[in-house]
């Protein structure tokens, strides 16, 4: 009686099992931004096994992303998780920008235990490295978010910013502030409450995409962003 007691307890302590896949549009800054999470998170003992993550380069533009995003659903046959859209406005129509986040609420009502989310940036991801060191908020072209990071990453002495920087993670995580980033991007989108996507520039929604991952990470590492 006494050794079932404890089994029964030990498995009610067990975390509950949660299936990631993040679609990104890019094949090389997002990826290896969000493996960071993905390499901490499954180094942590308490989730082993439990959190699974997967990360998907589309070479693929907003609507293409999603549209990527729910053929796997439907190929694997996924019944639950969270599917999350990374993707940016850059130059494209505002229609095809704003048309994720519509198309995601209406796949979510198929199935409540698949849920897709839009984790878009306007202009571009760069947006969400730039609020890890100020609050910024001008409606700059992309161009000028590169040369931020091109000045803040030489004062670091990382060089130039760079789109396949295997240490972006890293360096956002070590040298910016996560916690202000989460901060400062919930701020800008309270600011805008009831506008579209594509009328919030600057903006992004990609901290929720990263609250939801760093509340699995180790510490000290899961202080830095929660």
């Amino acid at each position: 009686m006494s050794t079932g007691w404890k089994k029964k307890r030990r498995q009610e302590h067990l975390p509950e099992r949660k299936n990631y896949y993040i679609f990104c549009e890019g094949e090389q800054t997002e990826p290896q931004y969000f493996s960071g999470f993905k390499r901490l998170i499954e180094e942590n003992p308490i989730y082993k096994n439990a959190i699974q993550i997967q990360i998907e380069p589309c070479a693929a533009e907003t609507m293409r992303v999603i549209g990527r995003a729910e053929r796997y659903a439907e190929q694997n046959h996924l019944p639950q998780g969270q599917i999350w859209c990374v993707y940016d406005k850059d130059s494209f129509p505002a229609s095809d920008f704003n048309g994720v986040a519509i198309l995601a609420s209406q796949l979510n009502q198929r199935n409540p235990n698949l849920q897709y989310h839009a984790a878009w940036s306007n202009e571009c991801i760069e947006f969400w490295f730039i609020l890890h060191f100020a609050y910024y908020t001008s409606n700059n072209h992309r161009k000028d978010y590169i040369t931020f990071l091109n000045r803040k990453f030489q004062e670091l002495g990382f060089g130039r910013y760079q789109k396949n920087m295997r240490n972006l993670f890293d360096i956002l995580m070590d040298y910016g502030n996560p916690k202000n980033a989460i901060r400062y991007a919930t701020r800008i989108m309270e600011d805008h409450s009831g506008q579209m996507p594509g009328d919030i520039a600057p903006g992004t929604r990609v901290y929720e995409l990263v609250q939801e991952l760093a509340q699995y990470l180790p510490e000290p590492q899961k202080s830095k962003f929660l």
